[in-house]
């Protein structure tokens, strides 16, 4: 398409905004959403893999400390690299993706995640020493980095601005959804059969994308594939829109794009963006959520809950619920409404778990750390104060917080705001941002309740979660019911 035929299109992508409202309304109507719904399932069989990795330790670590086998029995330290290294695994994965998504397409990347989350899988559940497990979960962990950054990226830019928010915020659905699986079937099966089971998502993954058609913004990004790029339309929108407009106006968007260049990193338009994205992966992790998580089962048998692996089931399904329900609101209310929400949720409910170690009676800093931790809870026992259910309510506060918001939006805005030629780049800055913060997180919280003490670290963790509030309020934008060209109007005009 030449120049000239491109800027009456040009003027139409800008029009009044009574005049765009009527548009967009004209043309959702006409919409049928079929098509995409198939291919956001198909690639949220991916997350679901991820969900799967994420649970998987929390069942299996028990078994493989009682192991018959020696050379495959964990102590306390091998469980805890067992369980964390998959972060490391996923910060690559992040570096990865972000290469493999702007070289080989959505498909192709979400395509490929399958075969090192089969690999890993297979590696654990055919290991004879301990190095094999690490081996099997830092593969599974590159995988789900890459799941991580390419599944966003693929449902934005396939998916209408009326339904892209409910359909991002699936992605973190999926993943809780894959954890309680993985915490649900590890009550009754051996950790290699769940290594099996846990196999078998990635493998529909692959299978069923293979129908899927590639994001009609990436055929004509990088590859000028205009008759592949209205096809891909025609499958995701039905057959009753105008496939050759909208096509013209992507069309007319992606020629305004030039290769990404390192010096253009001083261009507000590509590192605000970019700024926001990596900050919301920090704010993300720095609330505290897996430490939460980690100290979940501990709070649970302390409230004399038998069963820790009863327990576990019982926090994923409320991640799946309220997860659920910030898919369902988050069209209508918007995202910066549930962001600051959410924030505010977490802030108080880790204010009252500092409260709640404040509360029970300090001991002598001299034991191990884990000693340390969960002798605080037993005191709060023992020692009469029965304070277990102020615990339980504060965990279950901020789980369904973090669930109704910061779990699910910054997925979405990581690839709602990130210009078309740098959302490789970018997204995989945001992945390996979030990972490598939730390693460290992991790994330091036992020294953090040590210095700081338990109270004071949850008091952090709450404080970090109101500058989180704050920072969305200043800085974050609405993206409800913008098209993704849209937003990049956003910030290419804000400078």
């Amino acid at each position: 398409m030449s120049s000239d035929e491109s800027r009456p299109l040009l003027g139409e992508i800008q029009p009044q905004p009574d005049e765009r409202s009527l548009q967009s309304e004209n043309y959702l109507s006409q919409v049928q959403n079929q098509g995409l719904y198939l291919a956001t399932f198909a690639s949220v069989l991916g997350p679901l893999s991820f969900g799967f990795v994420l649970g998987y330790s929390s069942p299996a670590i028990p078994s493989l400390k009682q192991s018959s086998r020696p050379e495959l029995r964990l102590d306390d330290s091998q469980a805890s690299w067992f369980g964390s290294v998959v972060t490391l695994g996923a910060a690559a994965g992040g570096i990865l993706g972000g290469f493999l998504v702007e070289r080989t397409g959505r498909k192709l990347t979400l395509m490929l995640c399958a075969v090192p989350f089969v690999f890993g899988f297979t590696v654990i559940l055919s290991a004879q020493n301990a190095w094999m497990l690490y081996l099997g979960r830092v593969l599974t962990g590159v995988a789900s980095g890459i799941t991580s950054l390419v599944v966003p990226i693929y449902i934005s830019e396939i998916a209408h601005s009326g339904v892209r928010g409910m359909l991002g915020s699936c992605v973190q659905l999926m993943v809780v959804i894959g954890i309680l699986g993985a915490y649900t079937a590890g009550l009754v099966l051996e950790w290699r059969w769940l290594a099996v089971l846990c196999s078998i998502p990635p493998c529909l993954l692959l299978g069923s994308m293979a129908f899927m058609p590639e994001t009609p913004r990436f055929l004509l990004l990088r590859q000028k594939r205009e008759h592949e790029a209205v096809a891909a339309l025609r499958f995701l929108r039905g057959p009753l829109v105008e496939h050759q407009r909208e096509c013209l106006e992507l069309q007319a968007h992606a020629g305004e794009q030039e290769a990404l260049s390192l010096a253009e990193f001083k261009n507000p338009s590509i590192y605000k963006p970019f700024c926001i994205g990596v900050s919301m992966m920090f704010f993300q992790q720095v609330s505290g959520i897996n430490a939460i998580m980690f100290y979940a089962e501990t709070i649970f048998e302390e409230a004399k809950f038998k069963s820790s692996g009863a327990a576990s089931v019982i926090v994923g399904s409320i991640q799946v619920f309220f997860t659920a329900v910030a898919a369902l609101l988050i069209d209508k209310t918007g995202r910066k409404v549930l962001l600051v929400l959410s924030g505010l949720i977490m802030a108080a409910s880790a204010a009252i778990f500092g409260m709640y170690f404040k509360m029970t009676p300090p001991i002598p800093n001299n034991s191990s750390q884990v000693l340390f931790l969960n002798s605080q809870l037993s005191l709060a026992v023992t020692e009469g104060h029965s304070l277990a259910w102020l615990a339980v309510l504060s965990l279950g506060l901020f789980i369904a917080g973090f669930a109704l918001g910061w779990g699910p939006i910054p997925w979405l805005l990581m690839s709602e705001i990130s210009p078309l030629r740098a959302r490789g780049v970018a997204s995989g800055a945001c992945v390996l941002t979030n990972w490598t913060m939730a390693f460290l997180v992991t790994k330091e919280f036992h020294d953090l309740m040590v210095l700081l003490t338990p109270s004071g670290t949850f008091w952090l963790f709450s404080a970090f979660c109101l500058f989180s509030v704050l920072f969305t309020l200043l800085w974050v934008p609405e993206t409800r019911g913008r098209s993704l060209e849209e937003i990049e109007d956003i910030f290419r005009r804000s400078h």
